[in-house]
């Protein structure tokens, strides 16, 4: 089986790329990016053949590796919220322009398709648990920039689902919900909203910085630790009895619902037992700040996304297994 994973430098792409490389040595892989940091320790593996390759800029060399691959993963995506409003135009040209040729391709060249929807999709949706094919995608108005990520998820969740019935596309979207491991972001960047809620904070520890909560930090997530998250994807590509054919799964950890504000609190706690940050650590403030202060007037969250797996359970078998505190505690692992 040829997979093609683009955007395979990534959080999810270094974690996947990792897995297969080790565990199904069958599978030949074609990976895409235009940075390798996180996977240079790969990149001479015999199954692995890595090209650098700008998919906004050199699009008509992501057309022949779909043409010779038997499933693309369209990996390739910003999704930072401070990005999406400081920068919607960007999130745009790569979120939805860049991926929509590749869909275009896979329908073109009879490709199976394993596209990254996204948890955000669901918006502002008022139901106590996400429902993949019954809760309402709810954003809010256009000078609310951050929407601009969950819209272009959204649209390409239904261009291709359309191409599924009018052509036939073989494919799988799944929607991870707060997928935290390590090498989730760069925390070498001191600034807020660089990245992730998970590493900003310790990116915030590290550089001696006090943590802000948005809003007083009552949002509610479900946090999903990237090696269960991995093992769903796994089943998806392996698709047995074909599965994961024109399916929609949310891959998520229902169990590990967490305050960011919980979340803030537990990082410094966690910080204090590690001598490089144990000092810093000590010294943190958590705070309180206003959304427009923090992410700008284009900002708008979420009180609570919690995801049914019921699907996921049951067509593929999988079910999460690792608890928020020992994804977090092999997060600082990693960083510290």
């Amino acid at each position: 089986m040829k997979i093609l994973v683009v955007g395979a430098g990534g959080f999810i792409g270094s974690h996947l790329l990792e897995e297969i490389l080790k565990n199904h040595r069958d599978w030949a892989v074609t990976a895409i990016d235009i940075c390798e940091a996180k996977i240079s320790r790969m990149l001479d593996d015999e199954n692995l053949r890595f090209f650098n390759i700008d998919v906004v800029k050199e699009y008509e060399s992501v057309e022949e590796h779909v043409k010779i691959c038997d499933i693309v993963l369209p990996l390739a995506a910003i999704a930072s919220p401070a990005m999406y409003v400081t920068d919607p135009l960007r999130v745009f040209e790569l979120d939805f322009e860049s991926n929509l040729r590749i869909v275009k391709w896979a329908a073109q060249y009879k490709k199976r398709v394993i596209f990254p929807s996204t948890c955000e999709v669901y918006g502002m949706c008022e139901d106590e648990e996400f429902r993949e094919e019954e809760s309402n995608c709810v954003t809010g108005p256009i000078n609310k920039q951050r929407w601009i990520y969950s819209c272009s998820k959204q649209m390409l969740d239904r261009v291709i689902y359309a191409y599924g019935i009018r052509d036939g596309l073989r494919y799988t979207l799944f929607r991870p919900f707060n997928w935290i491991g390590p090498k989730l972001d760069d925390i070498t960047n001191p600034n807020n909203g660089s990245s992730r809620v998970v590493t900003q904070f310790l990116s915030n520890i590290i550089h001696g910085k006090d943590i802000n909560l948005v809003d007083g930090g009552n949002q509610i997530r479900s946090f999903t630790d990237i090696a269960d998250a991995t093992a769903a994807l796994i089943k998806i590509i392996e698709n047995e009895n074909n599965c994961a054919d024109q399916q929609v799964f949310n891959i998520g950890n229902p169990y590990n619902q967490l305050s960011i504000k919980e979340l803030a609190y537990t990082i410094v706690e966690l910080a204090k037992k590690y001598e490089k940050t144990r000092s810093f650590a000590e010294k943190i403030k958590i705070l309180d700040i206003n959304p427009d202060e923090y992410y700008g007037k284009g900002y708008q969250d979420v009180s609570k996304r919690v995801p049914s797996i019921k699907k996921a359970e049951s067509l593929l078998r999988w079910k999460p297994g690792i608890g928020v505190k020992e994804s977090l505690r092999k997060i600082t692992d990693f960083y510290c």
